[in-house]
C-alpha cells in the first residue's frame, strides 16, 4: 500500500509537471505566436512603409523636372553670334598718318542715290539673318582631325543645339541673299573636312593683268561673314555651363564674333573738265591681283591671284568741293589680298603683297568710239587692305578723243601695252 501510494504520488507529480510543462509550452507557444504575430505585423507594416517611402520618393523625383543635361548623353550649347561693328567708319579703322583716322566720307564724291541702291544695294555691310552652322566632333581629343560633321541651318543671332560629350569645333557663316536672286558665291565642303572654302567662277570678260593662270576675270563675291571656334569642351562636370531655370537645362554659352571675309571697295574715277567728252562706260570694270578664294575657318584668302569683275555707272554733274565733275563709280567686294587676313594686321609693314593691282575701265567717247583705260592702284589697294575708297582723278583737257576704237591718239599721258589699244595711266 505504501509503495503503491508512493507510485501514485509520483505519477500525480509527473502528471502535474507534465501539465505544468504543457501549460508552460502552451503559454510559451502562445507568447511566441503572439510575439511572432507582432513581429510579422510589424514587419508587414514596416514593409508597407518602406515600399511607400520608396515609391513616394521615386514619384517625387519623377515629378520634379531634372535638368535635361543629366537625362541625356550630352549637353545643350547656346551659341551667340554678335557682329563686329560693321559701320564703315568703324570697320575701316586705318590711320592715314599717325593720329589721323581714315575718313572715307571726306574722299567719297560719287555719292549713293536711289539708282545705286537699286543696282548695288546698300553701300556698306548689312547684317544677315540666316546662317549655316557646321559642328565637327573630335570626341576626347581636341587635336584630332575632323572625321564627321553636323549640319545646321538657323535664323537669328543665336542657336541652341544638343551635342555629345567631348570636344567640338564650330564654324558659322551667313546665307547669301542677292537683289536679283543669282548667287556668285560657291562653297567647297567636300575637298576637306578641316575647312570650308568659298570661291566664285569666271565671267566671259577677259583678264589681262596679274592673273597668270586665267584668261578671264571672276565674278565678285557677295558679302560673307564667318566665325570659327575650336576646342569647345562639352564636359560632364558642367564646367563653363550655367543653369537656365526657364528651360530647366544646363547650357554652355559660347560667343562667336562674325567678321567680314569679303571686303567692300568703292571705286571712283573723277573726270575734271570732261565737257561731255566721255559720255558713258560699258557698265563694268576689273581689278587685278586679288584672291580667288577664302578659307572660312581661318579667314585667310587663297594665294591664287585673279581679276575681279564688277559693275560701274557713269554719273554726270556731281559736286566735288564746289566743282562740277563727272564721276564713274560703283561698289564691289573681293576676297582681299592673297594670303592676307586683315584681322592679323596691326601696322602697314605687315602687309606682304608682291602683286600689282590694275583697274581697267572701258570708257565711251562722244564720237561713238571707246577706249580701255588701265590704272595702277597698287599703293591704294595695299593701304586699304580691308576695303575703302579707290580714287582716280583725270584732267580730261589732257586726254584727246580717240580716232580708233579701243585706243587713243596720244603718248604723253598714257603708256601703250603690247596688246595695243590699251593704255596704262601712271598715277
Amino acid at each position: 500500500m505504501k509503495i503503491s501510494k508512493t507510485i501514485n504520488n509520483r505519477a500525480t507529480q509527473k502528471n502535474k509537471k507534465q501539465m505544468t510543462r504543457n501549460t508552460l509550452h502552451s503559454s510559451l507557444t502562445a507568447a511566441w505566436q503572439q510575439s511572432c504575430s507582432w513581429c510579422i505585423a510589424a514587419f508587414q507594416h514596416t514593409s508597407v512603409l518602406l515600399v511607400t517611402v520608396i515609391v513616394t520618393l521615386f514619384i517625387a523625383l519623377a515629378c520634379e523636372r531634372e535638368p535635361k543635361l543629366h537625362l541625356h548623353e550630352g549637353g545643350p550649347i547656346k551659341i551667340v553670334f554678335p557682329f563686329v561693328n560693321l559701320d564703315l567708319e568703324a570697320y575701316w579703322d586705318y590711320e592715314r598718318v599717325y593720329g589721323t583716322k581714315y575718313d572715307w566720307k571726306s574722299e567719297w564724291y560719287y555719292g549713293w542715290d536711289d539708282k545705286d541702291a537699286e543696282l548695288y544695294g546698300t553701300i556698306g555691310y548689312t547684317e544677315p539673318k540666316a546662317f549655316q552652322l557646321r559642328g565637327y566632333y573630335t570626341k576626347d581629343d581636341p587635336t584630332a582631325p575632323h572625321t564627321q560633321k553636323r549640319d545646321e541651318s538657323f535664323t537669328g543671332n543665336s542657336h541652341l543645339l544638343k551635342v555629345d560629350w567631348g570636344f567640338w569645333d564650330f564654324l558659322v557663316w551667313n546665307d547669301v541673299v542677292t537683289l536679283d536672286g543669282v548667287q556668285n558665291l560657291n562653297f567647297d565642303e567636300t575637298s576637306s573636312l578641316e575647312y570650308v572654302t568659298a570661291y566664285t567662277n569666271q565671267t566671259m570678260s577677259p583678264s589681262r593683268y596679274q592673273a597668270p593662270r586665267y584668261t578671264r576675270s571672276f565674278w565678285e563675291p557677295e558679302a560673307l561673314f564667318a566665325a570659327y571656334q575650336e576646342d569647345v569642351d562639352i564636359n560632364r562636370d558642367l564646367e563653363g555651363f550655367t543653369y537656365d531655370p526657364e528651360e530647366n537645362i544646363w547650357i554652355k554659352n559660347l560667343k562667336m564674333y562674325l567678321y567680314p571675309i569679303t571686303y567692300i571697295y568703292l571705286p571712283q574715277i573723277i573726270l575734271h573738265h570732261n565737257n561731255n567728252k566721255i559720255v558713258n562706260v560699258d557698265g563694268s570694270g576689273n581689278l587685278s591681283g586679288m584672291a580667288r578664294t577664302v578659307n572660312l575657318n581661318t579667314g585667310i584668302p587663297g594665294t591664287d591671284a585673279i581679276t575681279v569683275n564688277y559693275n560701274l555707272r557713269f554719273k554726270p554733274k556731281c559736286d566735288m568741293n564746289g566743282e562740277t565733275v563727272d564721276i564713274i563709280g560703283g561698289r564691289f567686294l573681293t576676297f582681299g589680298l592673297c594670303g592676307l587676313n586683315p584681322r592679323n594686321i596691326t601696322q602697314k609693314v605687315e602687309i606682304k603683297d608682291d602683286l600689282r593691282h590694275y583697274m581697267d575701265v572701258n570708257m565711251q567717247f562722244n564720237n561713238g568710239l571707246d577706249s580701255t583705260f588701265v590704272f595702277d592702284l597698287t599703293d591704294q589697294v595695299r593701304k586699304l587692305y580691308k576695303g575703302g575708297v579707290l580714287t582716280i582723278e583725270l584732267d580730261m583737257d589732257t586726254i584727246p578723243i580717240p580716232f580708233r576704237s579701243g585706243g587713243s591718239a596720244f603718248d604723253a599721258v598714257v603708256k601703250d601695252f603690247e596688246d595695243g589699244g590699251t593704255h596704262e595711266f601712271e598715277m
